[in-house]
């Protein structure tokens, strides 16, 4: 803000770079926390029934297994992209790389002064 910068550029250009990592990642662990938790989800919940509850509650119904095997499915795929994305927006490799794991990580300790 001293270079001239208003308060909405200072946030876009400065704050949340610095935010965004930790804003993916809280919002990542609060939605597989949503699903993990499902005895939790119970007590808490109240009258209402979230998915995670309407999941657990037609497990014990045989006849409609089909429908919730495909909303289980929705449910990890929808889980997936929020993951892939994450890995997009953070730059990292991931676990393939073209070398062995101890040749690379030998080989930048060696070419370090």
């Amino acid at each position: 803000m001293d270079l001239g910068a208003d308060a909405w550029q200072t946030f876009l250009h400065v704050t949340f770079p610095q935010l965004r990592s930790a804003l993916l990642a809280g919002a990542l662990l609060a939605f597989a926390l949503s699903f993990d938790e499902v005895v939790v989800t119970i007590f808490t919940s109240g009258a209402q029934e979230t998915l995670p509850i309407w999941i657990f509650t037609n497990f014990a119904r045989p006849r409609e297994l089909p429908v919730v095997n495909v909303v289980a499915l929705f449910v990890i795929v929808a889980s997936i992209v929020p993951v892939w994305i994450a890995q997009r927006v953070a730059g990292g490799s991931g676990l393939t790389s073209d070398s062995p794991t101890g040749t690379a990580v030998a080989a930048s300790v060696e070419a370090t002064p």
